[in-house]
């Protein structure tokens, strides 16, 4: 059976966006905010969000550099505008050297499905489903992860139940929104998830499926 640490697992290569700003402290230790431009093989770009303890973080981190970092994909929630909102980011538990010749955003989650998959097509026929994973951490949490089934085998990933313990493998990605106000005004919101491109039921062969670049 895989431990919290192996449940979790997830590699970026990428260049710093701009400076480290503080996030929250636990402890005593200070942990700070950064934000990554990590490129797809389309040439696109992810901006992802990472946290990194002030004992990791070092001049590396400054906006234009290029860094290497592997953790967890966490989320926590958060109150804004009265609400609690699910927020996710990379949690850094190792800073790596640099290597342009690796894919630069890998990453690897078992877990459970928590919610009924939402299987649907988009305007150009491509099939879908939204899948939320509780994925074990340590000291008894669980970190709730979106993820997303692209083209033959959403239909696959829409069949599954709430309660079933899958292998995902795939990346994270950004994705900008529209989100319409109360007063009507509309703004740009940014979501993250994963992009699947393997999946199985733990116990299973993995099926491969086509990821969106």
């Amino acid at each position: 059976m895989n431990t919290p640490l192996q449940n979790n697992s997830v590699t970026l290569s990428g260049t710093v966006v701009g400076e480290p700003t503080f996030s929250h402290e636990v402890y005593g230790e200070k942990f700070y905010e950064v934000t990554l431009s990590v490129k797809r093989l389309s040439g696109m770009e992810d901006f992802l969000p990472i946290s990194i303890s002030e004992h990791l973080l070092s001049d590396k981190f400054r906006n234009g550099n290029n860094v290497s970092v592997s953790g967890q994909f966490r989320s926590y929630n958060k109150t804004v505008e009265d609400k609690s909102k699910l927020m996710l980011t990379v949690f850094v538990r190792d800073v790596n050297e640099y290597d342009d010749t690796v894919n630069p955003n890998m990453l690897e989650l078992t877990g459970f499905v928590c919610k009924p998959p939402i299987y649907r097509t988009t305007p150009f026929n491509r099939e879908i489903c939204d899948l939320l994973l509780a994925v074990n951490r340590q000291y008894n949490k669980s970190d709730y992860i979106p993820c997303i089934v692209w083209g033959r085998n959403a239909r696959f990933a829409g069949g599954l139940s709430v309660g079933e313990h899958i292998n995902v493998v795939g990346r994270v990605q950004s994705r900008n929104y529209q989100k319409r106000l109360p007063d009507d005004t509309v703004v740009t919101r940014t979501a993250y998830e994963v992009s699947v491109s393997k999946i199985a039921i733990v116990g299973d062969d993995v099926v491969d499926a086509p990821i969106a670049q």
